[in-house]
Parts: structure tokens; C-alpha cells; sequence
């Protein structure tokens, strides 16, 4: 397994190397999110071994898990899927990034709940930019006002906008959706936001020439993704499986 994921980790590297230069963005430009959702803690590991700190995670339980286990370890806990309510708390005190934020009450309820030993909970809002029913996101008309009432909570740093946009097998048409959320990303420009968190494991490249600051990559780095196991808690909302 550590062999493997050195091995795609590498490449991953070499091609988002390859994408800022095309892109003409510095080197280091783009942040890569290693989505590790239903991966095991040893898998986590082999990638932090070989210089990888950030980590994507939708389903809290299993998180929670695999923070307890690698807790020796200066990892970067990025939280990735749908919020419900009754999670906020356990998100607010263990992750440093929600990149799903896509109401104002569950944007409360992080800053209310986010320890004050801790600095500001750094947060995007999550924008529909395809306008898709089973997937959560705030409509783009409606970000601006969203992002106006997260800037307000002091315990949240407001630092960008996220999206899912709907697959296409065209690269231009791929293009499409992440200039909608570019275009938007620009129009909050008074809210100092420095983050497009766009692109997964088939459009990534497309993100980072229109933009992107993280891409959110899962199977280019770990491999195929092995099932959820039926005892892990479901109830995470729709499009959760969907992030990378």
C-alpha cells in the first residue's frame, strides 16, 4: 500500500506541477486535498509519510476515529460533506476547514461551538453552481447574502466558496461551472477571500486553469475507494459521495 500511494502521490504532484505552469500560476499555487473519506488510518499514514498534511473527510464518525488514531501526527483535518446539525459540535472542536457550509443556522452553530482556545474555524460556503436537486449547496444567487451573515461570526473565518459541479465529459464544458464560482468568488472580493476549493479526480486540471487554490482528489492518490462498512453511521446528506 505505501508503495502505491507514493507512487500516485508523486504523479498527482508531477501533473498539478504541470497544470499551474499551463495555467501560468506560480508553483505552489494549488493545494492538494487528499480525500481520504472510507480510507483506513494506515492509508492516511503512508501519505503523511511521504509530505502530505491535508485530509478531506465526509462522515464524522469514521473521522473521529481516525483522528483519535493519528493523533501524533501535524495533520490538517478538512471536513467535506454535508453538515447536519446534530455533528456541528464534534466538527467545531475537531477540524480546522468545513469547505460544505451552506446555511446560515449551521454556520451559527459552528461559530458557537467552536472552542475558544482554538482559532477561527475556516470555512467556505458550498455553491450549487449546476443547480442539481441531490446536491447541497447554496444557490449562487443567494451567496452573497449568505456571506454576509458568516462574516458577522467571529468564532468563523470566512475564506472562500467550494462547488461540485455536475459531471461533463468535455473539457470546456467543465470549465463552465468553475468560472460561475470564479465570477462569484470575485463579486464577494470585499470579504478578502483567498480560497476556491474546486475540482476533483476528473476536472481538477480544468480547476486549476479557471482558478482553484485546493483540489480535492481521493482515488488519484489512495486507489479505488473500498466500501463503507454497514455499521458506519449514515445520514451525512445527499451528494456526500460525490466530493472527489
Amino acid at each position: 500500500m505505501t508503495t502505491s500511494i507514493a507512487a500516485r502521490l508523486s504523479a498527482v504532484r508531477q501533473r498539478l506541477a504541470a497544470a499551474e505552469r499551463a495555467a501560468g500560476r506560480p508553483e505552489g499555487s494549488v493545494q492538494l486535498l487528499a480525500v481520504s473519506k472510507t480510507q483506513p488510518a494506515t492509508a492516511i499514514l503512508a501519505a503523511y509519510r511521504h509530505g502530505q498534511r491535508d485530509f478531506g473527510e465526509s462522515y464524522l464518525q469514521e473521522a473521529l476515529a481516525k483522528q483519535d488514531r493519528l493523533g501524533h501526527c501535524d495533520i490538517g483535518w478538512h471536513f467535506i460533506g454535508p453538515l447536519q446539525s446534530n455533528k456541528t459540535r464534534a466538527v467545531a472542536a475537531r477540524f480546522a476547514w468545513v469547505h460544505s457550509l451552506d446555511r446560515l443556522k449551521i454556520a451559527e452553530r459552528l461559530n458557537d461551538q467552536r472552542p475558544p482556545g482554538l482559532p477561527p474555524l475556516n470555512v467556505c460556503i458550498q455553491v450549487n453552481v449546476s443547480g442539481e436537486p441531490t446536491k447541497s449547496g447554496v444557490a449562487p444567487e443567494q451567496t452573497a447574502s449568505l456571506a454576509a451573515r458568516v462574516a458577522e461570526l467571529p468564532r468563523l473565518r470566512l475564506r472562500g466558496l467550494m462547488a461540485i459541479p455536475a459531471p461533463a465529459a468535455d473539457p470546456e464544458t467543465r470549465r463552465t461551472p468553475f468560472r460561475v464560482l470564479k465570477q462569484l468568488f470575485h463579486e464577494l472580493a470585499g470579504y478578502g477571500l483567498d480560497t476556491l476549493s474546486m475540482g476533483m479526480s476528473e476536472d481538477w486540471e480544468e480547476a486549476v486553469l479557471e482558478g482553484a487554490t485546493w483540489v480535492r482528489l481521493g482515488t488519484a492518490i489512495f486507489g479505488a475507494r473500498p466500501p463503507r462498512p454497514p455499521s458506519t453511521p449514515q445520514g451525512h446528506g445527499a451528494g456526500s459521495d460525490a466530493l472527489e
